[in-house]
């Protein structure tokens, strides 16, 4: 029986990431912000199927307390086969470019926040030898655009470092997965006019648990975000930066 690690777990891709597993019967240590969301999802998890829930209050921006959090939740509820880092925020792009005090906390949640975790977990799954991390990172981190490039730059960088990590932790048979999803739609999404690209949690969650269970290391979702994201990236800067993007 896998047991996994959620954090960022009351998110829409986690939540439903979390109850595909549920019906596996398998182990879950959920982490988040809000604890009632968190007991609601817990016993809606349970009824679903898994067999354990446990859940531990997590507040992203204070990174001081991520190491503690973590021994805490590993000291409870037992080791890790999984973990799956989920949370994160779509910034207002206009007003981080007005204040870099908005920029900072935004770059924190989306970027050192994840390092903070990674640093964490890679230790404890590098000393295991084996097991699985994964890391929700994003398509607007292939290529810097000015609609969004504070939450491109975070996530962008974010996969570089998921690059140097899963080089590192080869050798320990520990896989390391870069989730990139286009637009979902999700809570951090509501204020965006939905159309034809976008996907719903439930269908990137399948293609999120088959990437963990593969250990796949760099994923699209959908996967036709692969063709667009090559495409963009092969467009010479001299063309790209006169487009509105």
């Amino acid at each position: 029986m896998k047991r996994i690690l959620v954090i960022g777990a009351t998110s829409g891709i986690a939540t439903a990431v979390a109850r595909q597993y549920a019906q596996d019967g398998v182990a879950l240590c959920l982490l988040g912000r809000n604890h009632e969301k968190l007991t609601a999802l817990a016993t809606d998890l349970s009824v679903r199927g898994a067999s354990e829930v446990s859940t531990f209050c997590f507040n992203a921006s204070d990174i001081e307390q991520h190491a503690q959090t973590l021994e805490n939740a590993q000291m409870q509820f037992g080791h890790f086969d999984y973990a799956l880092i989920a949370h994160g925020n779509l910034p207002d792009q206009k007003e981080c470019e007005r204040s870099f005090e908005q920029t900072h906390t935004e770059l924190t949640t989306n970027l050192l926040s994840p390092i903070a975790l990674l640093t964490w977990l890679g230790n404890y799954f590098e000393e295991r030898k084996g097991g699985t991390i994964a890391v929700i990172t994003s398509v607007a981190g292939d290529r810097g655009r000015q609609s969004n490039y504070i939450y491109g730059t975070a996530k962008g960088a974010l996969s570089r470092y998921l690059q140097g990590l899963r080089n590192r932790l080869a050798p320990s048979g520990v896989a390391v997965v870069d989730i990139k999803p286009g637009f979902v739609d999700t809570p951090m999404t509501q204020h965006l006019k939905k159309g034809a690209l976008f996907a719903s949690p439930e269908k990137i969650a399948v293609g999120i648990k088959k990437a963990i269970e593969r250990g796949t290391s760099e994923i699209y979702l959908p996967r036709f975000w692969w063709v667009i994201m090559s495409i963009i990236k092969t467009i010479p800067e001299c063309i790209f930066k006169r487009l509105k993007l």
